[in-house]
Parts: structure tokens; sequence; C-alpha cells
């Protein structure tokens, strides 16, 4: 039997505190991958629980269809599996159905104009928008050159957007709040100024100064480690609730969101899982992309070429474990003033990423840096150079993803470089085999590393590092880097 809205209730998953199908959607949420499943979808199935209402969620997969004929099989329902000491099993009910195909551009585009849509909620990682870091729509990405091309076919995110609002504010009704979930430093404000600046390309100024002055873009801040599903997710759920589940996925216990207050047509009450609200998230978005996901990055490229499969892994390696901190130490004091121990979240974060119960994998994680390194590595390494500060983690950092590049191991096995850029960096890496050259040909790529960072003394830490990975090998380069910590601070 496949999970539905009519299986039997077993007592080994807790069930909808609540009859999802009384409850109409007013979220459609654009990339409906695992993550969203284990964080904004469960938050929103507690927040039913709590206060009924109209906010199930129309999920839109603009990539593939394989989530979508699951959920939709299931009644949009699907089992979250809680790994930590205990494991624990929900069968979540907030979603509504999953457009997808062919026809998704238009499908979504209809879901988004219906008046009983309130929010448009996103999670298509950082290079699924097609934005600038410095402001506005990036006309060169393909999605954005697609959609200003035919911009009343859009299947882009910034093209669905922007016809959206537009079809509404044609037929007198008002406008979604717009709510970006992933993470990008001022994701609210950095998906607001891609908006206006492509619905000015796309349909004039009229309709940009309408989105300028009326639309909403909370800023926002998420954080739940979300490893892919794997056959025994499926296995750990079909034992949980009695029924086959095609669309069950795992997450760690830990979760966290942090929202901007800026909801003008409603919202669903999902402080009932915990949210915060707060006119400020910026502190707490720093605070988790340069030590979360900044030491994320930096332990997937070493443990990756040092063999290692999953974050525990990586955790379990004494000289790699001293790194991760060394890293997390560093991160912490370059973010502003917060109302947390910093030492305090550095700890837990360890510990979660030591979590044996978490098959985490490093390839997932190396996935696209070039989308992710600016803001995770290179932005808190200007901040530790201005301040005067030690930026050898960050230069280890960088010579890590460096090597990583160039699409092999130490032994010579190949892997796909899984990025938005992997053509354009392998043109640059081809027959390069020296530090000085490789690094080079990463500070000639566009829009990548900033200026000061190509030079002076960040670029001799980065190539010392990158030589040593060269000429020793990954893994020598890492008991090296961590014994040379041990005796600094001797």
């Amino acid at each position: 039997m496949r999970l539905s809205a009519n299986s039997p209730r077993s007592d080994g998953a807790s069930w909808p505190d609540y009859q999802p199908e009384t409850h109409n959607a007013g979220i459609v949420h654009l990339g409906l991958g695992a993550f969203a499943r284990a964080h904004i979808a469960a938050y929103t199935d507690a927040a039913l629980a709590v206060a009924p209402g109209n906010w199930r969620i129309i999920g839109v997969s603009l990539r593939g269809t394989d989530v979508a004929q699951a959920l939709n099989a299931q009644d949009g329902r699907y089992t979250l599996i809680v790994r930590g000491e205990e494991n624990r099993a929900s069968v979540i009910g907030s979603i509504s159905h999953v457009l997808s195909g062919p026809g998704v551009g238009a499908y979504a585009l209809a879901a988004i104009v219906h008046p009983a849509c309130h929010i448009v909620s996103i999670t298509v990682t950082e290079k699924g928008y097609g934005l600038l870091r410095s402001g506005g729509c990036d006309p060169d990405h393909p999605a954005i050159k697609a959609d200003l091309a035919e911009p009343h076919a859009p299947k882009g995110v910034l093209g669905l957007l922007t016809l959206g609002l537009k079809r509404r504010f044609d037929a007198s009704q008002p406008p979604f709040t717009i709510l970006s979930c992933d993470n990008l430093p001022d994701n609210g404000a950095l998906l607001r100024a891609a908006v206006i600046d492509f619905a000015r390309r796309a349909h004039g100024a009229n309709l940009a100064e309408r989105i300028a002055s009326e639309v909403a873009f909370p800023a926002t801040m998420v954080d739940r480690i979300t490893p892919q599903a794997t056959a025994q997710t499926r296995t750990d759920a079909a034992l949980a609730t009695g029924c086959d589940d095609e669309a069950a996925i795992e997450t760690e216990a830990f979760s966290q969101w942090v929202i901007e207050d800026n909801f003008p047509h409603g919202r669903p009450v999902w402080e009932a899982m915990g949210a915060t609200f707060t006119d400020n998230v910026r502190p707490f978005e720093m605070m988790k992309l340069r030590m979360l996901n900044g030491s994320h990055s930096m332990l997937a490229y070493t443990g990756f070429l040092a063999g290692k499969t999953y974050v525990r892994d990586v955790m379990a390696d004494a000289a790699l474990n001293k790194l991760v901190l060394r890293h997390l130490r560093a991160a912490a004091k370059t973010l502003p003033p917060i109302d947390i121990n910093l030492d305090t979240y550095a700890q837990a974060l360890a510990e979660r990423f030591r979590n044996r119960a978490i098959a985490h994998e490093t390839r997932q994680i190396a996935m696209d840096g070039t989308e992710k390194m600016p803001q995770r590595i290179f932005a808190p390494a200007l901040d530790t150079l201005e301040k005067g500060g030690d930026t050898t983690p960050f230069a280890f950092a960088a010579a890590a993803w460096m090597r990583y590049g160039l699409g092999y191991n130490d032994i010579g096995k190949t892997y796909p470089l899984n990025d938005p850029r992997a053509n354009e960096i392998s043109a640059a890496l081809s027959h390069l085999s020296t530090a000085d050259a490789i690094f080079s040909a990463y500070a000639g790529l566009p829009g990548l590393l900033p200026s000061v960072l190509k030079g002076g003394l960040f670029a001799q830490q980065v190539k010392a590092c990158l030589q040593r990975m060269l000429s020793d090998g990954v893994t020598e380069s890492i008991a090296y880097e961590a014994a040379n910590l041990c005796v600094s601070h001797r």
C-alpha cells in the first residue's frame, strides 16, 4: 500500500493533527526539493495543526518530474524522518500538489496569479535565480535570457514572479509576498533588486515601480541539514508508516528559521515550530553563511579530496576536525554583534556535523562552488584582512576549492564539478600544474575573486596551501595544516 490521504494510521509515525484536504493552498513554492520539504513544509504543517487556515502549499518542480510524480500519487503526503539520538517519523500533510513537466511554466503562472496565493516562497539554490550580487538580474543567465526573449511565456524564477505580479496588478488584485529561503546574503533585498530589474527590462518602468513600492520581500535565514534520501530512508519510512513512500526524506533534529516579519497579506503561524520573527535578519544570516556554510564548504572540498564520503567521516578525522573548529573560530571573529554566544553556536555546529545518523555527502556540499564561495569564504576573508586578522583558514579553504576544480583527486580519479561554471573552470585550468598558474586562472574568471584577494598576503597564502596540496597530496596537506595549528596554539 502506498502512502496517501486514505492510509490507515500506524503508531510508528505521527500524522497530521488536522484534516489537510479541508484547507486550501495559500503558498506556491518554487523548487520543492528535499530541503523545502524538511523545512518550510514542516513548519507549515506545524502551523496548520495549531491555527487552521488556507495555507497549504502548491509545489513547483522547475527542473524535473520525479518529486511531482511521487508526491501527487500520495496526495501530497510524505514521511519526514528526523535522525538523532532517536529517530522520529512524521507524515507531513501541508503540500496540496506539485506542478511539473513541459507546461510547468504556465501551470506555475496560473497558480501564483490566483487570488488565493498570498506567498510565493523559493528554494532553487544560489544558481537558480539568475541574479547579480552587485544588484539586478544577470542577462547572460540562461533562464533570464530565455525569459527576456519571451517575457509572456516565462519558465524561470524571475520571469514567473514578474509576469505573475503584472497579471495580479492588471486584475486589480493585491500582490503576493516573495520569500526567498536560499543561502544568499541579504536574500530579500537581493531578490527584490533582481525582480525589479527584470520587470523593467521585460515589461517596462511602470511595473518595476509598482513592484518597488508595493511588493514585500522579507529576508530569511534557514538552517536544517538535509541529505539526499536513500533506500534506507524509504525502508525506515515504510517501517514507521506501514506504507510505501517514494517521497520520504530525512533530516537532522535541529531546525532554525529567522524571518523578517513583513507579510502584508498574511502568513501561517510558523512560530508553532519555533520560527523567529525579527526586524533584522542580517546578523543571523551572516552567522549561518560564514560559520555553518563556510566551514561546510571547507570540509567538503578537503574531505572529498581526502576520500571522506560523509561529513561525519570528516569530523571523525582528528586533523580535519581541528581545521573545522579553526574555521568556525575564524568566521565568528568576522561577525557583527549578535545576541548569541558564538562559542556555544560553534560547538553546536561541530556536534551537528558529527551526527552519525546523518549521511550528508561531501560531494553534495561541494556542488556549485562558484555560487557559494563569494559569501561563504571570500567575504569573511576580506573582513579579516581589513581588521588585520589571520586569513589562513580562509586561504586554506580557497586552496582546497581550487584544487577540487582540477576535477581529479590525488590518485587520478576524475569526478564531475557540478558547478554552473564547470566548463569555464575546466577550460581555464586545462593543462595547468602549478599553484601560481592555477591561482592566476581562477583570478582571471570574471566576477569571482574580489580584486583585493587577487594579490598580497591572501594570494600568497592560497598559493602556498595549493602548492602543498599539489606536491604532497591533500591528505598530507591537511596533516601539515593541523600540525601547524597545534604549534601556533602552544
